[in-house]
């Protein structure tokens, strides 16, 4: 296997995408310290892992046989192991106290060349690198699920952010095997800043009773050959990262349009989220 620029990646935060991040440096020959506070996570994690590596080589050929990725992967609810990581990337989930307390350890833990990329929906990465000493390593990692296998990575520079720190970001995807796309701050970014609209607004014509879910989503597979109509997708992202996000979009641009819809609330207030509790707009399976 080709030397990698970055040998050991650290990820912070082990639910779906976090999970998902670890995993797609795990195949691509990358060492993985994958670091959340609750071991009953990370044995979940583990177990998501596990499944989704024997279906993605199953599916992937050129990817690597099951067996050779978790081996690849160090679980841990000790913060600590990431001071000897090369490159660290956060994934925690979409709350600004739990980033700001989790950053400020972070800053406290890495060396000060260490790059360290925030995976989040629509915080600004600006906001997140001021809470760090050294602002100007911090980038954007915007990864899309199911990770391992989406071939786009949306990296996100912010204010201060090095050209090298991009440039790490940029060969750290590469070395994954995916390509990337370089923008601007600004909250959302590109993909959900135009995304979260869509789905909130498909949620409003449920809500006002205009069109049936499956009919919403089947129109936009069918009109505009998406792979996914716009509810389904928000089941896939989950809804309440959704309603964070919008939530985010909504205070930081002061813009009504970004208003969450009422049932989009309501659903995340039942604990219907999507596909990962079962049920969301659309129902699933257990498995």
């Amino acid at each position: 296997m080709t030397a990698k620029t970055f040998r050991k990646v650290g990820v912070v935060g082990a639910g779906v995408i976090g999970s998902g991040v670890g995993h797609l440096f795990a195949q691509s020959g990358h060492e993985v310290v994958l670091v959340d506070r609750r071991p009953e996570q990370l044995d979940t994690a583990r177990g998501w892992i596990a499944k989704n590596a024997r279906l993605f080589a199953f599916l992937q050929k050129d990817l690597p046989p099951p067996g050779e990725v978790l081996p690849r992967i160090d679980f841990t609810t000790d913060l600590e192991r990431l001071a000897s990581c090369d490159f660290v990337v956060e994934n925690i989930t979409e709350n600004w106290e739990m980033k700001r307390e989790l950053h400020q350890s972070l800053d406290r833990i890495l060396s000060p060349g260490t790059p360290l990329a925030a995976n989040t929906s629509a915080i600004p990465i600006t906001r997140i690198a001021g809470v760090g000493r050294h602002p100007e390593r911090v980038v954007g990692m915007h990864f899309m699920n199911p990770v391992p296998v989406m071939p786009m990575v949306e990296i996100i520079r912010a204010v201060h952010s090095s050209e090298a720190a991009m440039q790490a970001a940029r060969t750290l995807v590469e070395e994954a095997g995916k390509q990337s796309i370089a923008v601007n701050d600004s909250p959302g970014f590109v993909t959900n800043r135009v995304m979260m609209l869509m789905v909130n607004e498909a949620m409003f014509l449920v809500h006002e009773g205009v069109a049936s879910v499956p009919d919403v989503d089947r129109l936009f597979q069918t009109c505009f050959g998406h792979k996914m109509g716009p509810l389904a997708t928000a089941d896939l992202i989950g809804l309440d990262t959704v309603l964070l996000s919008l939530d985010t979009l909504y205070l930081e641009f002061n813009d009504s349009k970004y208003r969450p819809c009422p049932l989009l609330k309501q659903k995340v207030y039942a604990g219907l989220l999507g596909r990962k509790s079962g049920e969301g707009f659309h129902r699933y399976r257990e498995d």
